[in-house]
Formats: C-alpha cells, sequence, structure tokens
C-alpha cells in the first residue's frame, strides 16, 4: 500500500478552513453488528434545525446543537464546517488488558470501559522511525465491503529505544496501594513481585521512592539510589501488607510530595500508581485529586503512570488520573504482564521523546463526506488548540507507536486527495515546538481491508472487536464492514499465524470467548 510524507499542513489548513461549508454531518444508525445490513451504518446529512447557527470548532467530536440546546446530539460525525478531527496522543492499553482479564472470567467487559484505541494499540506495528527525538507519520487506508466507506489509519511513531545505559536516570516514586481489596490473589502479591524483578533491572543510578496507602498514606522509603540501597528497596517491598479502606487521594499527594522531595535535576521523575483504584475514602475524584498536587505536575514535570490490577477495577478513575497527570495507563493480569510492564515497558517510559504531543487530519471537503474517529473519546482537543503550546497533549517516549483509525467515507467516484495528518509536540528539553505530516491520495486505498497488510489487518481486527464488545452503549453504531464475531476470529486466527504474534493469537482468543458469551457467532 503506497504511503506519502510530506512537511507542512499549512497549505491543506487553508483549503480546508476556505471550503469546510460543503460537509455536513451524520446522525446516528440503529446499531445493528451485521455487515449483512448495510443499513445499520449512518448515511443521512440532517439540516440544521431553525434556529441553529454554528457554534465554531469541536474538536472533531461531531457535535452539534440546536440553537436552544433541545435538539437531539451527534457524537459520532463532524458536521459543517469542520473537516478537522484533533486529539492528544495516548498510548494506554488498560482498557484492552482489562477487557481480556474479564472475558476471561467468563464476563463481557462493561462497554463503558471499553475504549478502541487502547486496544488498537495494545499491538506492534511496523511503521518506519524517525532518526531523532519527534515522529514520523504513516497515512494509508483500505476499503470496507460498505460501498464508499474505508478505513484510514494515521500511525505515528518514535524513535527505536536506546540501549538501557544510554538513557537518563530515573527518579521513581512508587505509590502502591494497600488497602484490603488488594489482598485478593493476583493484586498485591502480583505487584510485589513485579516490583522486586523490576528493582534487579533498573540501573545503578536510578532511585526508587515508596509509598503506601489503606485509609492513610505512609512514606516507607525516601528516594533511594539502587547502587547503594537495592537491599532497602526489597525490603520495603517484601514487607508490604494488605490493611484496610482505600485513600487514593492521600496516596497520590502524599507520592507527588515525596517526588518532588526526592527530584533529580537531568532525571526522568515519575509517579507510578499500582492500584484497583477502588477509592472508597477520602477524595475520589480524579480532577479533586490532581488539582491539590497540580502546581508540583506543572512546575517540576513530574509525570503520571496507573498501573491497575484486580478482577474489580476502577477503570474510568486510573484513566482519568493518567490523563490529567500527563501519562498513561497499563492492566497487569499475570506475571508476564507484570514483567511486560513493569520490566520493559516502564523502562522504555522513563526517557521522553515528545512532550504535549497532538495530533490533527484535515479531510479534503471535495473527496470526503463523512469521518469518524475511533475512540479517543476522551482526548478530544479543540480544532483551534492545536498550535496552541499552552493546551495539554501527550507525553510519548522512544520506541512508541501511536494509532489512529478512521471510518471515512468517500465521494462516489472520489479521486485525488483526501486527507493530510499532522502531529505537533515540544521537545522534552528545550520545550521547542515541531511537527511533521502525511497524506493520504485516493488511489493509495486498498480494495480491502483484509487483502491490506497484515499489521493494517490487525488494527482493523481489534477496532472492530472493541466496537463490538461496546455496542450495548447507545451512543455508537456498528463501524461500516463490521463482521461477526466468528469471522473476526478467523480472520484474527490466520492474521496470527500470518504474524507469528502471541498477542494476536491472544487477540483470537478473545474474540472467540466473546463470541460465545454473546451468542453472535
Amino acid at each position: 500500500m503506497q504511503q506519502h510524507r510530506i512537511r507542512s499542513l499549512r497549505g491543506i489548513l487553508a483549503l480546508t478552513a476556505a471550503a469546510g461549508l460543503l460537509l455536513t454531518g451524520c446522525g446516528a444508525g440503529d446499531g445493528d453488528h451485521s455487515s449483512a445490513d448495510n443499513s445499520s451504518y449512518p448515511s443521512g446529512r440532517p439540516a440544521p434545525a431553525p434556529g441553529h447557527t454554528d457554534g465554531g470548532s469541536t474538536g472533531g467530536t461531531g457535535e452539534q446543537k440546536n440553537g436552544d440546546d433541545s435538539g437531539a446530539e451527534s457524537r459520532e460525525f463532524a458536521p459543517a464546517p469542520d473537516h478537522l478531527s484533533t486529539f492528544a496522543l495516548d498510548v494506554d492499553t488498560a482498557s484492552y488488558g482489562y477487557a481480556r482479564r474479564t472475558l476471561a472470567d467468563g464476563r463481557l467487559p462493561d462497554p463503558t470501559t471499553v475504549r478502541p484505541e487502547e486496544f488498537v494499540n495494545s499491538f506492534r506495528q511496523d511503521y518506519d522511525r524517525p532518526d531523532g527525538n519527534g515522529f514520523s507519520v504513516t497515512v494509508d487506508g483500505a476499503r470496507t465491503d460498505r460501498e464508499d466507506w474505508s478505513l484510514v489509519r494515521v500511525g505515528l511513531a518514535t524513535r527505536p529505544a536506546a540501549d538501557p545505559g544510554e538513557r537518563p536516570p530515573a527518579a521513581l516514586t512508587f505509590v502502591i496501594d494497600i488497602s484490603g481489596s488488594m489482598a485478593e490473589p493476583g493484586r498485591l502479591d502480583l505487584a510485589k513481585e513485579s516490583l522486586g524483578v523490576m528493582t534487579d533491572r533498573l540501573r545503578d543510578d536510578d532511585s526508587v521512592a515508596i509509598v503506601t496507602f489503606s485509609d492513610e498514606a505512609e512514606r516507607v522509603l525516601p528516594m533511594t539510589r539502587l547502587g547503594e540501597g537495592r537491599g532497602e528497596v526489597h525490603d520495603a517491598i517484601d514487607g508490604l501488607e494488605p490493611t484496610d479502606s482505600t485513600n487514593l487521594g492521600a496516596g497520590v499527594e502524599t507520592g507527588y510530595e515525596t517526588a518532588v522531595d526526592g527530584l533529580r535535576e537531568g532525571a526522568t521523575n515519575r509517579v507510578v500508581l499500582v492500584s484497583d483504584a477502588l477509592a472508597n475514602t477520602g477524595d475520589t475524584d480524579a480532577d479533586t485529586i490532581l488539582e491539590r498536587i497540580g502546581s508540583e505536575r506543572r512546575e517540576h514535570g513530574i509525570t503520571l503512570f496507573g498501573v491497575g490490577v484486580g478482577s474489580d477495577y476502577g477503570d474510568a478513575l486510573m484513566e482519568r488520573l493518567a490523563d490529567k497527570g500527563d501519562g498513561h495507563t497499563a492492566y497487569v493480569s499475570s506475571s508476564e504482564d507484570g514483567r511486560e510492564v513493569f520490566c520493559e515497558d516502564l523502562p522504555r517510559n522513563i526517557d521522553l521523546t515528545a512532550r504535549d504531543a497532538k495530533a490533527q487530519v484535515a479531510f479534503d471537503p471535495a473527496t470526503v463526506s463523512e469521518f469518524r474517529l475511533i475512540g479517543y473519546d476522551n482526548r478530544q482537543v479543540a480544532d483551534e488548540d492545536f498550535r496552541d503550546d499552552s493546551v495539554d497533549g501527550g507525553e510519548i517516549g522512544p520506541g512508541h507507536t501511536v494509532t489512529a483509525l478512521y471510518a471515512v467515507r468517500t465521494e462516489p467516484g472520489a479521486e485525488g486527495h483526501l486527507a493530510t495528518a499532522s502531529v505537533r509536540w515540544l521537545d522534552p528539553s528545550t520545550r521547542a515546538p515541531h511537527e511533521e505530516s502525511g497524506r493520504l491520495e485516493s488511489g493509495s486505498l486498498g480494495d480491502s481491508v483484509w487483502s491490506a497488510s497484515s499489521r493494517f489487518q490487525v488494527t482493523a481486527t481489534a477496532a472492530y472487536f472493541a466496537d463490538a464488545l461496546r455496542l450495548g452503549d447507545d451512543r455508537w453504531s456498528a463501524l461500516p464492514g463490521s463482521p461477526h464475531f466468528g469471522e473476526l476470529a478467523e480472520h484474527a486466527d490466520e492474521l496470527a499465524d500470518t504474524t507469528e504474534d502471541r498477542d494476536v493469537r491472544d487477540l483470537a482468543d478473545a474474540i472467540r470467548r466473546a463470541g460465545d458469551l454473546t451468542g453472535r457467532d
């Protein structure tokens, strides 16, 4: 599949602003999840209600209101004159990990916990990588079984992770939940095992502090260099025992105070929250919790990495904390997961290659009639804030890929330019802004999603899976060309054989479990 890269988005943004009035939005369909019934996908173009006034860009959410705010809202498609979709980058994967755990326990995940971008970003991609800090941009796409509808993939990649000896030192403050709920097997015991292995793998010039919380928070270990204090860190980890209730707010506040007290210039300073996020004492609202430590977070650049555990898990609270804390989340349900998160993902995230990274996709009104960003519902940014560097984006490290998938309806017989995708970020050291862009032409669209590259197919399979799991949420309708669970599992099985990727095999197993539970094979 041909891919194109360019350096600047300014020209297409000017074209988009001038021609934007050609596009009108679409309402939601009836949500039937069958590729045989194409009427399930939105295709109408409702006229504005009397008295409607254009309220300006909504950041690509597709939200359109009547003048009296009494009309229904379309949450999925961008209304006129908006041909832009803007969002903060996100490398969270917790939603997918928790869904797999829930399915393995014989239950379907709550649709509100399913975030498609976290399903998509749980899988390895094959994008070209840049030589230095920042991103490469890859834009490709393929047609679905639904006429005039395609899936378009925007792929962003950072440079490969450096040798562990070449990264900056780390100052990590672990904030560990020792509440009563953490006594369940697979929670505190798993966290202790994973932290112990990680401690042995960190460098001598790295530092670790430990804070615990139940009904109150306690600083168990101040910031300690591992070269002289590795044994102290192990002793502190080994001594963790579950106690009472969950005052997560006190834990986070004390954790940030400890991180500031142990702040190291030239090091990556990060708070790592390990919890089931079932807060029941003190502050339980993410915004309130983070408001109390906001100045430390902004002034010192301390980021938050949330690690979720447990079959019952406060997914929404943990995700909100990570988003507001300039970090991301992962979910751990096994020793294998724990080793991957603490021994591979966390060390890779010690270094940063981009701060406040945002993406913006401009669709050409001459060729694109409708579009929908799949996921990133909580990461939307107002279109006009794309180049406002005071607006928070995502913090991204080396070795990462970020994928955004769009459902795009092209005009019949459309030829030429379809879309331009841009990413903007700040250099982690100098805070200087940078941009990189890529574009997609209609002639580069593959004939079928299922004959595209294997990694594109994995992306589509993960997105279709997430889409199927959240159909119980009436806000969303089925994606175009969505297969049944049985067909989707077959695609995943074939892809697992082709890619020889264990993660894709696990995806196929999860899809099959979901099909069995829903009876929609």
